[in-house]
């Protein structure tokens, strides 16, 4: 480069993605809230009686310890939703805290199979590790566009 403001530039914007990659591979991961909120609305049960194939939940639900590990249900139907061995009444809530990474399976009265899996994952560990769990969760996310 014969520039040297070019040349400059260039080692600056270097230096700033450098720096970027370096705090999303090493920061600690925050989260406002550890729960993950879904919610059944007021219908589903007879949305569901009439025929409609709803995806109120997704079949596979995925969970981060330490993050995002507490799994809410809020049923604002009119009638009882069954989740597991638990049935949740009309405008109750269950909170399942999750503490062991793994899979779980669960009965799901909210889906044609009739199951649901929650997938706990542990908290990534400080380099690559992390860097790939946030720009997975980003481009979950939709944050990229």
């Amino acid at each position: 480069m014969s520039n040297p403001r070019r040349y400059w530039l260039l080692i600056a914007l270097i230096g700033i993605a450098v720096a970027a990659t370096a705090w999303a591979a090493l920061a600690p991961v925050n989260s406002d809230s550890r729960e993950q909120v879904y919610v059944i609305p007021k219908g589903t049960w007879a949305r569901r009686s009439a025929g409609e194939k709803l995806d109120i939940l997704p079949s596979e639900i995925r969970l981060t310890i330490g993050v995002k590990d507490i799994l809410v249900l809020r049923n604002q139907d009119d009638v009882p939703q069954l989740f597991g061995p638990v049935l949740i009444m009309p405008g109750q809530s269950f909170q399942l805290p999750f503490q062991r990474a793994s899979t779980y399976q669960f009965a799901c009265s909210l889906h044609v199979s009739g199951q649901l899996d929650v997938v706990v994952e542990p908290l990534p560990e400080p380099g690559w590790a992390r860097l790939r769990w946030r720009a997975d969760a980003i481009m979950k996310r939709g944050d990229w566009l």
